[in-house]
Parts: structure tokens; C-alpha cells; sequence
């Protein structure tokens, strides 16, 4: 098993697991990012050949990032996870070597000591739990599960069906089981990682900021879910939760990140997933 990518900041190890990656088409009446047509990606020469298939479609993958820091070893995102048949995956439960990855990685379930989901969608929530004899059960026995109080709240009085399966069995098998942490979005983990708050994708999303001996990172979550939104910040996903307010996020957070040395790792960028933000005319590239 080839081994996964992983990216130093100071003391801190950040591992990529891949669960899938998708290529996503541009098809109307509802794109997954509006204005980001095959012509459009095309006249972006650096997406090219990582981010955009041949024929112009989006590469998006869903993987887990493995967070080891002095002291905590913490899960940042979970993925689909096996056994779901969910809308993301045309129906069809996954059925993925996810575990065995992280195995191979050195991190068995039971070595984690925080999970963090950056926001509640179906592809960031997966593996909190898994299929045991029938019953969903807590994936990581002995981590805390740190949930967003505002993100609970308003997904809980969602009337989406699919989401509140989502939350039937990946959020209140954690919550039954005394594990979960409500938190603040600026909550800190340990001296060297802490949530960000950077709401507009849905109410309580948040990143995850990194800073060890002088270095700094940062794990996007949803703020963007691809590279090319570092050029065009103005195309979007219709999911979005507040338009207005994701938009004026992303471009806070790209104004910040740009031309720092601030390694960004993208939740959904397809490999290679890490890499700088820098000036490029009047907007931004992603320099990996």
C-alpha cells in the first residue's frame, strides 16, 4: 500500500486518507460551482492536469486529514463512510478500505483523541460511526467528538430528509454514547490547533488552523471546495447555506493566506492537496 501524502508544519503531521474522488461534470440547470464551465477552467492554465479532467470536469476528492500534534491525534473529517446509500454517491452504500488506510498509517480507531467535523454535511460526517451487528456505533471508542453548537442546532431543524438520516446515524450514535462536545467555532484544541470560524457555507462551519514553531497551515473544510475558487472566489455552489456570506468569507480568508507562507490543505482538492495561495493579477493562484 503506497503511502499516503503527508505535510509537516513544525511539530505537526497532517496525513491525507483518501475515501473517493469524484470528477464532476458541468451540467445545467444546477452546476456544482456556477460559472466554472469547461471553457472557463480551461482559461486557467495552473488547474491543469491535477484539478480539471480532460474534458473539463471538476476533481473532487473526499478524504479524511490526520492531524498528529504534540499530545492529540485528531481526525479532521469523515468522509461519506461505508454502508450509507447516500445521494452523493448515486445511491449506492461505499464500501472502501478507509479504515485499513488509516490502520496502515498508524492510526488505529482507538489512537484518536479528537475528531473535529468542520460542518455537518453528508461527506464530512461519514466515518464517526460505522455498521456493527446492525447498530451505528461510534468509529473512534475513546475520542471526544467536537460539534459546532450553532451548526447542531440548525441542521436538527432542518426538514431535509437525507440530512436528518445523516444525523439519525452519524451524529446521535456519538451523542448517545456521551462522547460529543458542544464547542465554540473559535474553540482551541492544544497550543498548536484551533478552530477558525468561517461561517457563510452552512451557519457553524469552521477551518482549522495550525501554528508550530513558527509555521502555520490551514485546513479549509467547505470555505472552498476547489482550487479554482482561489481564481474565481465568485463560483459557488448552489448548497451553499448564505451566498453572501460564504462569498465574503472566502475572500477574507484568501486575502490573509495570500503571499504568507501559510501552507492551505484543501478538504476537497484532489492531489496534490496542499500547496500556497499567491497573488496572480487582480485575484489568486494555487501554487502547489
Amino acid at each position: 500500500m503506497t503511502a499516503p501524502p503527508s505535510w509537516r508544519i513544525g511539530a505537526v503531521t497532517v496525513t491525507r486518507i483518501l475515501e473517493i474522488e469524484l470528477p464532476v461534470p458541468y451540467y445545467e440547470p444546477r452546476p456544482f460551482l456556477n460559472g466554472a464551465t469547461p471553457e472557463a477552467l480551461a482559461a486557467i492554465d495552473w488547474l491543469h492536469p491535477h484539478y480539471v479532467t480532460a474534458d473539463g470536469a471538476l476533481r473532487l476528492s473526499i478524504h479524511a486529514l490526520l492531524v498528529e500534534a504534540p499530545g492529540l491525534r485528531l481526525v479532521v473529517d469523515t468522509c461519506v463512510g461505508n454502508d450509507r446509500p447516500r445521494r452523493i454517491t448515486g445511491r449506492q452504500p461505499l464500501a472502501t478500505p478507509f479504515l485499513d488506510q488509516m490502520k496502515a498509517a498508524g492510526w488505529g480507531p482507538e489512537t484518536v483523541d479528537a475528531v473535529v467535523c468542520t460542518h455537518l454535511h453528508v461527506d464530512h460526517v461519514g466515518w464517526n460511526t460505522m455498521l456493527v451487528d446492525g447498530a451505528w456505533v461510534p468509529t473512534f471508542p475513546n475520542a471526544r467528538y467536537l460539534i459546532g453548537r450553532a451548526e447542531y442546532d440548525h441542521w436538527s431543524a432542518e426538514g431535509d430528509a437525507e440530512q436528518q438520516v445523516v444525523l439519525s446515524d452519524s451524529i446521535q450514535p456519538i451523542l448517545d454514547a456521551g462522547l460529543a462536545d458542544f464547542v465554540a467555532p473559535d474553540h482551541r484544541l492544544s497550543p498548536e490547533i484551533a478552530l477558525q470560524p468561517t461561517p457563510g457555507h452552512t451557519p457553524g462551519h469552521v477551518s482549522v488552523a495550525i501554528e508550530s514553531q513558527g509555521q502555520r497551515a490551514l485546513i479549509t473544510g467547505d470555505l472552498m471546495h476547489h482550487p479554482c475558487q482561489v481564481a474565481r472566489p465568485d463560483w459557488a455552489p448552489p448548497f451553499d447555506n448564505d451566498p453572501a456570506l460564504a462569498l465574503e468569507t472566502r475572500r477574507a480568508v484568501l486575502g490573509a493566506v495570500a503571499d504568507q507562507p501559510i501552507l492551505v490543505i484543501g478538504t476537497h482538492f484532489a492531489a496534490p492537496t496542499a500547496g500556497h495561495v499567491v497573488t496572480d493579477g487582480e485575484t489568486w493562484r494555487f501554487d502547489a
